[in-house]
């Protein structure tokens, strides 16, 4: 009777531990799967936080000079360590935006996040050759059509638009009424009904630099009027050197809580510091001596912003949120 139950219990163990050395075996393998350094299967371009649908969009203008690189290289310290979508809102190599430049300058600090970077290009990407083409030939298909520039993608509930805002570029055909950029972007704007929508761009409709020719663009109203029919909330810019929030206005600069769109200035990519001048209409938050980049995180129906300094640059930062126009109540 007892060897009867020695030998249950043996057949029992030779049958039993070869199960369980698998068992055993699929879970390690499952759990290295899971912490395998270098496994990119979850893209970093699109999850951003623990909520599935919420987004990040980085970034700045007036990025890397050849001059110097130093501060191109502390505002990519920043990107380093915040998952996202980047955005490159012109002027990205200076000073002519040569392929070159680019290559030296630009893709030394900033081109670490090339595969995640939404490009618009600035007037300093026409100067080394009149139809940009150095700026095209360095993005490829991320700047969108060339001689055009302008392109439009989704983060969940968010739909995204890169603006040509140099309007006498050649090939460009203006920025007015009528333009192939302003009907593209009524066709694009009316296929996103529902979408919050949130705009970028280089020259800014209204900024407080100091010289008012470069601060301020009348000749982008027409594609303001078509992002304020169409309920836009945030319109991004660069081209003055220096950090600036605008309250919610129209594009006559009426402000408009209920309907208006906020426009940042974030000229502040590493280039150099330009002064402010007095404040126009509508100013809410301004600062002329801080490296850094705009945050946004992008919600169903809401979104918060966050200009993170570089470290030490005189502890100025700009946060706060709101819902969007065409959020679902």
């Amino acid at each position: 009777m007892m060897l009867r139950h020695r030998l249950a219990t043996t057949t029992i163990s030779i049958l039993v531990a070869p199960a369980l050395l698998l068992l055993v075996a699929r879970s390690a393998k499952c759990q290295s799967l899971k912490e395998a350094p270098g496994d990119h299967r979850e893209d970093a371009r699109s999850k951003k936080t623990t909520d599935s649908q919420t987004y990040v969009l980085v970034g700045a203008g007036d990025i890397a000079s050849c001059k110097d690189l130093s501060g191109a290289k502390a505002t990519a310290k920043l990107i380093e360590s915040i998952p996202g979508e980047v955005f490159a809102a012109g002027d990205l190599a200076y000073e002519r935006g040569t392929i070159e430049e680019f290559r030296n300058c630009y893709d030394k600090t900033w081109g670490q996040f090339k595969n995640r970077t939404h490009p618009a290009p600035g007037n300093h990407e026409f100067y080394g050759a009149k139809d940009g083409s150095p700026y095209f030939d360095y993005w490829g298909a991320q700047a969108g059509e060339r001689q055009k520039g302008y392109y439009s993608f989704d983060l969940g509930d968010w739909h995204v638009i890169s603006l040509n805002t140099n309007c006498s570029a050649p090939g460009l055909g203006g920025c007015g009424t009528g333009s192939p950029q302003d009907l593209w972007l009524q066709h694009d704007l009316a296929e996103h009904p529902k979408s919050c929508i949130v705009a970028f761009g280089h020259h800014a409709l209204y900024s407080s630099g100091v010289l008012k020719s470069h601060a301020i663009h009348p000749e982008l109203r027409q594609l303001w009027l078509d992002l304020y029919k169409a309920h836009a909330d945030i319109v991004i810019n660069g081209h003055e050197h220096s950090y600036e929030r605008f309250a919610p206005q129209d594009p006559y600069a009426n402000f408009d809580k209920k309907n208006g769109l906020r426009e940042f200035v974030v000229g502040t990519g590493g280039r150099n510091h330009d002064p402010l001048g007095f404040p126009i209409p509508n100013s809410e938050a301004r600062n002329a001596d801080t490296y850094g980049v705009l945050k946004l995180t992008l919600s169903p129906g809401k979104y918060k912003w966050e200009f993170v300094p570089v470290p030490g640059e005189n502890a100025f930062t700009d946060s706060g949120e709101a819902a969007c126009h065409n959020g679902k109540p």
